[in-house]
């Protein structure tokens, strides 16, 4: 190996690691400080759907969120849970609208799990 060789080997795969991070977890409290869900439920004749806004309390925008959706029994226990993407930017002090369809269940939790900071402030800002 030649010198130098290993160094821009590490610098390489650091390089890559950092591009491509994927979308952050954030603590509960985190999330819970920063966005609000509001929905409703709808069964029609294709099945239950959930819809819905994320409102985002925080001074920056959000993007690439993600929505956990719990079903629950009678009991409120989890039977079953999948995701729902939120489309676009929710903007700092505004909100972002989602739907998704729903396998019928008891009852609903729903609740935001991962998400990135965007770096501009509104649904206009550009990105990185």
């Amino acid at each position: 190996m030649r010198p130098g060789t290993g160094l821009f080997t590490v610098v390489a795969l650091l390089a890559v690691a950092t591009v491509a991070a994927p979308a952050e977890l954030y603590a509960p409290e985190t999330i819970a400080r920063d966005f609000r869900v509001q929905w409703q439920l709808t069964r029609g004749a294709k099945g239950a759907t959930i819809d819905g806004y994320v409102y985002n309390t925080a001074m920056r925008a959000a993007e690439h969120m993600r929505l956990q959706i719990e079903r629950l029994d009678d009991a409120g226990l989890v039977v079953g849970s999948s995701t729902a993407v939120v489309l676009g930017t929710v903007p700092m002090d505004g909100r972002a609208y989602f739907r998704a369809s729903v396998p019928e269940a008891a009852s609903y939790r729903v609740q935001p799990v991962s998400f990135d900071w965007s770096c501009g402030g509104s649904a206009g800002a550009g990105g990185m």
